[in-house]
């Protein structure tokens, strides 16, 4: 594997490698790159035959979609790229930080369609462009009505502003009914979702991943190192004075817990068989889970990146992917463990009936 084994995303023609380079690293910020350095790093993704950037409009307050379009424009490279922004977080709050009380615009936010042209309209701006190759909503606020997310972002692929879109960070009963309106409808539907999927959360297996394979639409993880914590340079009795996750991210120390210290303790095993770096095994992982298409990787050094992208040249064997599913196998209850195996070996006569697209 290389980022040029590209992969079409979902059931679409839109072609991409398997790292998409995660921006949010870009732009003003107290854990971000300085611009150098995230030019640097745009190239070296560029170099190593990457494809896939991925932005949004609140990272950095916008100064990551600044700095992208400066980058894109600069190379003369945007039909080479596949561009991707995000919508649906308020200016006046950031998803890194509390919620401000009152007192912003509550229509400069959320997935309603005057927001999500406002939201677009100013990111083209920013972008230097007059399209967007996939245009995320970033995640659902909770109120407005599928039907109308749909119709909007349909209509924007029909205008050309945007060619196709995604949703992240939603439940999916809300994708799947996305897709089924779409499909019912003949308007164009979502083919991707941007879901935290990592060795350490694996929960959207069991809802998310079906309604994906059954709407066509691809899986693109996001943090599949865990905020670092994946990397291994914690300790499970010394997390130093950090009180979170290194970095912008909205973890804290939620993910210093005795079941992922111990999945990590599998992960370092491997790593040491292989000779690799922890984070590299872990994304190796990640890579190959059925129905990923493309995983997120942010970087805010050049060397971070180039250890980001050996990942893919990992061939875990059969024995290593075993013990590493089952070091990290969620728990299930009943309704979530329906698709189980040994729930269809009991329907099937005791017989391992594989599904289409699994």
């Amino acid at each position: 594997m290389s980022l040029t084994n590209f992969r079409t995303l979902g059931r679409s023609g839109l072609v991409v490698s398997p790292l998409a380079l995660g921006t949010m690293t870009f732009g003003p910020g107290e854990w971000n790159a300085d611009d150098a350095t995230s030019r640097a790093i745009f190239d070296a993704y560029r170099d190593a035959g990457g494809n896939f950037v991925d932005t949004a409009d609140i990272y950095a307050g916008g100064g990551s979609e600044t700095l992208v379009g400066r980058f894109i424009a600069e190379s003369k490279v945007r039909d080479e790229i596949v561009l991707a922004t995000k919508f649906a977080f308020n200016g006046s709050a950031s998803p890194l930080t509390a919620p401000q009380a009152g007192g912003g615009n509550p229509n400069a936010g959320g997935a309603g369609a005057k927001n999500i042209h406002r939201a677009l309209d100013a990111s083209l701006r920013r972008l230097r462009t007059d399209y967007i190759d996939l245009y995320w909503m970033h995640i659902w606020d909770g109120v407005t009505p599928i039907e109308e997310i749909v119709q909007t972002l349909g209509d924007l692929v029909r205008a050309g502003k945007i060619r196709y879109y995604g949703l992240s960070d939603m439940p999916a009963w809300l994708a799947m009914k996305a897709a089924t309106i779409a499909s019912e409808r003949r308007v164009p539907g979502p083919i991707a979702m941007q879901l935290e999927y990592s060795l350490v959360a694996r929960d959207v297996e069991s809802e998310h991943f079906p309604a994906a394979r059954e709407g066509g639409m691809g899986i693109m993880p996001w943090s599949p190192l865990a905020g670092g914590f994946l990397s291994g340079k914690y300790r499970r009795n010394d997390t130093g004075d950090t009180g979170r996750l290194s970095g912008a991210n909205p973890f804290g120390d939620s993910k210093f817990v005795d079941r992922n210290w111990d999945i990590l303790d599998v992960v370092k095993a491997i790593a040491s068989e292989l000779d690799r770096p922890v984070a590299q095994v872990a994304l190796a992982w990640t890579l190959v889970r059925t129905g990923v298409t493309s995983t997120l990787v942010g970087a805010r050094t050049v060397s971070q990146l180039e250890s980001n992208i050996a990942a893919t040249d990992i061939d875990l064997s059969v024995d290593q992917m075993r013990r590493l599913d089952d070091a990290s196998a969620p728990a299930l209850g009943f309704s979530s463990g329906l698709s189980a195996p040994f729930i269809r070996r009991m329907v099937f006569g005791g017989h391992d009936v594989v599904g289409w697209g699994e």
